[in-house]
């Protein structure tokens, strides 16, 4: 699809809710803003994602879905459905299990 892994999670997020800080997606992704900055950078780059500072906040980047993202966006849906098919389970043990590997996160991360 031309994209990492990162970036497809990237996608994702932006595609549950279009026009997110960079800080914002790195807090869905679990990860840190240094780390989001250059995929966001790499997708721009490649027509998938527009940057631009906050009016608001200028320390804040608001990233928003082009319409070449939105596309791809949309191919990717088949990965999300192949991925429940071959996992063997419902979507109902697969949100049990994002919540337990969740909770295991935080409870990890909640004692350093």
């Amino acid at each position: 699809m031309g994209i990492t892994y990162p970036q497809y999670l990237v996608l994702n997020a932006l595609g549950e809710a279009d026009g997110m800080s960079v800080g914002s997606i790195a807090h869905r992704l679990a990860l840190e803003s240094s780390t989001v900055t250059p995929l966001v950078k790499r997708m721009e780059q490649a027509g998938l994602v527009t940057r631009q500072r906050s009016q608001t906040d200028e320390r804040q980047v608001q990233v928003d879905l082009t319409a070449a993202g939105r596309a791809l966006l949309i191919q990717c849906n088949c990965l999300n459905e192949t991925l429940i098919v071959r996992s063997g389970m419902t979507l109902a043990q697969i949100d049990a299990l994002n919540r337990q590997v969740q909770a295991l996160r935080n409870a990890l991360s909640g004692g350093l």
